[in-house]
């Protein structure tokens, strides 16, 4: 089979296309021929040694296919099945994948597969952030970044269907008319703009109980000045850096404020929260409160190309590869 793998850590050039002997599933495993795979800023913290990594290695956590093996003791699937796998292993970029069959999920008949690939992390991100990290209820303010990213557009949908009132931050004039027809209330420009002041206009000075950060490093201040007293930041991501450390004694003189560092596989760990983010997810896709924007798909040999738009910014909504 064809696959992308990387020998050392580095930049998009590191990216290889290989031929690989096809996978066979071990007891508890089954193999999915791809129909499409998800594109993430957590693919490239692999490549490039963020979140370390054996080398050498695949890359890539996310995609949607059939079943094409299951291997012995499977009973949750069966070869055809459609389905679909957010959480590893690494080695996503290729035509086929062995998952583990407690770690994927049934794609339901109203969805696609390619719709599937590119939602279901980001989906299920947007799931866990906005019903359990912090449950957000109608009627109130939040602040989400790089709100016409692939995690951003679910994230406005979502929550404009829990009904509260989406502050959206994003880095050209393109992305905010984007961000309003996703719903979005107010749009601030995280590149030249105050945030933290423009939060403080919108909210009357009472700032927000809670705030989406996956941008990291150049929004950090301007997040933690956007908070309302007791309100919680959530840092998610580090699409420009990782956040700094901040000594804890801020929060106090701040507001009392809290800060956490969530991830997904936290929130999925086990196979009945998976189920049921991925069973939210997907309901939200079948009835229209959340529509799933592919904005550009690339084959598995331009995988390079793919990371150079994700890193330039120039990406909007998902970005697949079709193997």
């Amino acid at each position: 089979m064809r696959a992308i793998q990387i020998e050392a850590l580095g930049g998009p050039d590191v990216l290889k296309l290989v031929d690989l002997p096809k996978p066979t599933p071990k007891p508890g495993e089954i193999l999915v021929a791809q129909a499409a795979i998800g594109i993430n800023f957590i693919d490239t913290y692999h490549r490039t040694g963020l979140y370390p990594i054996k080398l050498p290695s695949g890359l890539g956590m996310e995609g949607a296919g059939h079943v094409e093996a299951v291997g012995e003791g499977v009973t949750r699937f069966k070869t055809g099945d459609r389905v679909a796998y957010a959480s590893g292993p690494i080695g996503a970029y290729a035509e086929f994948h062995v998952v583990n069959a407690e770690r994927a999920v049934k794609v339901p008949a109203g969805v696609e597969l390619t719709t599937a690939a590119a939602a279901l992390l980001k989906g299920m991100t947007a799931e866990f952030l906005l019903r359990r990290c912090y449950p957000l209820k109608a009627g109130q303010f939040t602040l989400i970044h790089a709100a016409a990213g692939g995690v951003g557009q679910i994230m406005v949908q979502w929550a404009k269907a829990i009904g509260a009132n989406v502050i959206a931050t994003v880095g050209s004039e393109a992305k905010a008319q984007l961000a309003r027809a996703l719903g979005a209330d107010h749009v601030i420009f995280y590149d030249h703009q105050d945030v933290a002041a423009e939060v403080r206009k919108i909210t009357g000075g009472l700032g927000v109980p809670v705030a989406y950060d996956s941008v990291g490093a150049s929004t950090f201040e301007g997040t933690l000045g956007s908070l309302a007293r007791r309100g919680l930041f959530v840092s998610y991501g580090n699409a420009s850096g990782p956040a700094p450390a901040i000594e804890p004694g801020r929060l106090s003189r701040m507001g009392s404020l809290y800060l956490t560092r969530p991830t997904l596989f936290d929130y999925v760990a086990t196979t009945a929260d998976l189920d049921d983010s991925a069973d939210a997810l997907f309901q939200m896709i079948e009835t229209g409160q959340v529509k799933i924007e592919i904005g550009q798909t690339f084959g598995l040999a331009d995988a390079r190309l793919a990371h150079e738009a994700l890193e330039s910014r120039k990406t909007t909504g998902a970005s697949l590869l079709i193997p």
